[in-house]
Order: C-alpha cells, then structure tokens, then sequence
C-alpha cells in the first residue's frame, strides 16, 4: 500500500533528508587517498549523532542478507555497484567510490546516494558518475503528478542505455517514509504510460545505478551484501529522496 504524505510530512521528512546530505557531504570531503571506508563511516556516524537522528542502514536485515547491516554507511568501491560494507580498505588514487546513507529524525526517513572519484580521475569513470547524475535527473523530472512509475523507468533507463552502461537488473529505487522501503519500487528502466500513477503526496527514493562494461550482470561479494559487476568493470550510482507535488517533484535529500 502506497502511503500520501500530507505537507506538514513531506516538510518534517526535508529535515530528515538534509541530515543525510550534510552526512554524504561530510564523507565526501573526509574521502582522500589513504581514508579507510571505515573513516568515512565515522564522519558520517558522527553527523547522525549531532543531529539527534538515527541510522536506517545499520542493523537492517532483509531477506537476501545473510547478517545485519554492520554500518550506517554503504561505500561501494570500483567494480562494487550498491550496499558496499566499510572496512579497513583504505582509498588509493584513481578509485570510484560510491557512497548511500540514509537518516531517520522524528520518525521520517531520508535516503540518498552519489558518486565520486579521489585523486586523479579517470575520464570513463567521470563519464559514468556523470551519467548517473543524468538518468537521476531524468527520473526526478519524469516524478510529476500525472505520470505514472514507467515514465521514471523509462526515463533512467533511456539516458543509461544510450550511453552504453548496464543496468543491474532488480534493483532500483523504493517508495520511502515512516520506513526506508516502501511500496511502491521504482524499477530504472521500463516502458513509459505503465504501473502506478503518481499522486501528490508520494515519496520516492530514485536512484540509478550505471555498470560500466554495459553488461548487467552483478554478484554478491562473499560478505553477501557487496553486489559486484561480473564483468569487473566500474559502476556509479545516484539518488535522492523526491517528494511529488502538484507544484511538481521536491528533492528532500538536495546537498
């Protein structure tokens, strides 16, 4: 069942959001050559706390999972696509990290996710990072009242596919609210004028992930909760929490 948000929530689920933009950015200025993963996941603990919030991710356990989530950070490293879990990997020059946080604050929950590279940049891997940011851009343009869930899909999966990237298929983003995942998901590709039609009220975490080598194929790391590209090649992933509004689509999760 897809919850409507009222005006007072979707404000109340703002602050949620911005918490988990200070954190991101906060990480995202820590992230340096010889940074651990668990470093970053400090930085962006320490936020939480400051800010009186809580973490979604850490302790979160669905079905696939074979133990808890272990951290309040996901930072997905190269050739890791989603749900990377930090350890004592330390950042060397030329990685792609990706890192995906959430917060929740007087009972709202906020989601997001972005990409970047440390030290010296790669042109693919800027390419792929930009290109996440497009089909995101895409797919909060496409979240207007009227529309319907295909015209997100199509919308990521148009910009992905046109660029040559893979799209890992079964994941993507989520209604979100009270929980972090709600009904109803949000596939990155599919056919436009299908599925639920959007309504003032709904929130959604969008949320495209790019595989470099325009395979889609992915595997989980022996950890069971890095998904892996199976070609080897790099990935990039981007997201925000969007609320939809007669007024038209509201990033709640905007750095």
């Amino acid at each position: 069942m897809v919850e409507l948000k009222t005006d007072t929530s979707i404000d109340a689920m703002h602050e949620a959001g911005q918490v988990v933009a200070r954190a991101l950015t906060a990480a995202r200025q820590a992230a340096g050559v010889g940074v651990s993963l668990k470093e970053l996941d400090e930085v962006a603990h320490g936020v939480l706390r400051e800010a009186g919030a809580t973490s979604p991710f850490l302790g979160y356990r669905p079905s696939f999972a074979p133990t808890p989530f272990p951290a309040v950070l996901c930072a997905s490293v190269n050739d890791a696509i989603v749900h990377g879990v930090p350890d004592h990997y330390r950042l060397r020059d030329g990685d792609l990290v990706s890192l995906d946080f959430g917060a929740e604050l007087g009972g709202w929950v906020g989601d997001s996710a972005l990409s970047f590279t440390v030290g010296t940049a790669r042109a693919a891997d800027l390419r792929l990072i930009e290109t996440a940011e497009r089909a995101l851009a895409a797919g909060i343009g496409a979240a207007v009242v009227g529309n319907r869930i295909g015209d997100i899909a199509h919308a990521i999966g148009t910009v992905c596919r046109a660029a040559g990237y893979g799209i890992p298929d079964g994941f993507g983003g989520h209604g979100i609210g009270r929980r972090m995942h709600e009904d109803p998901s949000v596939p990155n590709e599919g056919r436009p004028g299908r599925g639920m039609r959007l309504r003032h009220g709904m929130v959604l975490a969008i949320e495209p992930m790019v595989i470099g080598g325009g395979t889609d194929g992915f595997h989980a790391a022996p950890d069971g909760w890095t998904l892996k590209t199976n070609d080897g090649s790099r990935a990039a992933h981007a997201e925000h929490t969007v609320a939809i509004t007669d007024a038209g689509p509201r990033i709640l999760t905007e750095r």
